[in-house]
């Protein structure tokens, strides 16, 4: 199986590969390939972003989707292997795509992390926030990707504190006025 997102698009030299690839997998029971991420019209090269593998070729009946509330995955039992080309991944065109992914993704987010048992801490809204962005921004070089790299750590750090903020509306609500 070939899973892809409806904003991915598979080029023709990951398409080769994979038609030469599949032929015969010997013992391979997934394949990891790289993911280029399109934000706001650039590729995004740093910030953690790439190569951002992915596993989206896989054979059926050795795989299971992860269940997740965001960012599904598939879990292989068996080897991988990874290949060279990569997916293309235009993740979102407009901040106006990206704030409307951002209200639902966080409150998903949230919910996952409430269904599975984590309480809230208020460490979670004063420090995971910065340290995402200076992980995303300073550690893995997303200032190279010049003003959407900043935008795009930035927006990710609000992600973070929107998400544990909506995570202690589940815990507590109204319960802290």
């Amino acid at each position: 199986i070939l899973w892809i997102d409806a904003d991915e698009v598979v080029p023709e030299p990951l398409s080769a590969e994979i038609q030469k690839r599949v032929v015969n997998p010997i013992d391979v029971r997934g394949f990891l390939m790289p993911r280029k991420a399109i934000f706001l019209g650039k590729w995004i090269r740093h910030c953690g972003w790439y190569p951002g593998y992915v596993c989206r070729l896989f054979l059926r009946e050795h795989a299971v989707f992860e269940n997740v509330k965001v960012h599904e995955s598939v879990i292989v039992d068996g080897p991988t292997e990874v290949l060279e080309n990569a997916l293309m991944h235009y993740t979102d065109d407009s901040l106006e795509h990206y704030i409307e992914k951002f209200n639902r993704y966080t409150s998903l987010g949230a919910q996952q992390l409430h269904e599975g048992g984590r309480s809230f801490r208020l460490t979670d809204l004063v420090f995971r926030p910065p340290f995402a962005f200076f992980k995303m921004y300073i550690l893995k070089f997303g200032y190279l990707d010049g003003i959407q790299g900043l935008i795009l750590c930035v927006l990710s750090a609000c992600y973070v504190f929107t998400k544990y903020a909506k995570l202690w509306h589940l815990c507590y609500g109204m319960d802290h006025r």
